[in-house]
Formats: structure tokens, C-alpha cells, sequence
């Protein structure tokens, strides 16, 4: 199976909804900032290994809480995986911070913020 396969486009996009059922819904873990979103999984076209991007809004410490309570519910999230997926294999997820949203927001404040100096010096 290629990596951008039909098959493993689909599959990645199952994991990727289930995921972000599992962490909004069953995870009772306090550190899990509430606003954490999964932005993209990349499932190993053996099946055996999976890339879950988390992005999560908030400061730098809620990030990294939220990153170490899902490595430490990662066999739980693993489990409920299983049951809600039909697959050979269950792969192994292994979580990496995203922060391209936060990115994104702060070059569009910054664009915006040269745009409005610019009409600001040619009204002077």
C-alpha cells in the first residue's frame, strides 16, 4: 500500500475522527486542555505505527500538560481505538504539538497590524 493511497487516506481519516472522539469524549485526564484538537493523523501504511498532530490552544505549559497526560493515556486511547476501528492492526500513536494554527493566528494578526500602519500613514 502506498503511503497516499485511497486506502490510507481513509484510514487516516477514520483514526483521526475516532481520535478526536476518544480525547473530547472518555478521557478523564485533567491535564487534557479542554480546547485540544487533533489536526491530522499519518497511519504507517503497515498499520503498526501512527502520527497524531495535537493542536491545543492555550500557553505553552497547557500544551506540554496536555501532551504528557495523552502519552500517558495512550494505552487506553490505544484500547478504545481497537474496539471503534476494524483494522489488522491497531498502530501505535505517537503524539506531536502542532502548533501551525497558532502560527497562522499570529501571522494574520501581524499582517493585519502592517496593513492598518499602512492606511494609517496614507490618511496623514
Amino acid at each position: 500500500m502506498r503511503k497516499n493511497s485511497i486506502k490510507n487516506i481513509r484510514i487516516n481519516e477514520e483514526v483521526m475522527r475516532e481520535l478526536s472522539n476518544i480525547i473530547r469524549g472518555e478521557i478523564k485526564d485533567p491535564r487534557i486542555h479542554p480546547m485540544t484538537s487533533v489536526v491530522a493523523v499519518e497511519v504507517a501504511p503497515d498499520l503498526k505505527t501512527a502520527k497524531a498532530y495535537i493542536s491545543v490552544l492555550g500557553n505553552e505549559k497547557a500544551q506540554q500538560d496536555t501532551i504528557a497526560g495523552l502519552r500517558s493515556a495512550e494505552g487506553f486511547i490505544r484500547v478504545k481505538l481497537a474496539k471503534s476501528i476494524n483494522l489488522r492492526n491497531t498502530p501505535q500513536i505517537t503524539f506531536v504539538l502542532d502548533q501551525s494554527i497558532e502560527y497562522g493566528i499570529a501571522m494574520s494578526k501581524k499582517i493585519d497590524e502592517v496593513t492598518k500602519s499602512l492606511k494609517e500613514e496614507e490618511n496623514d
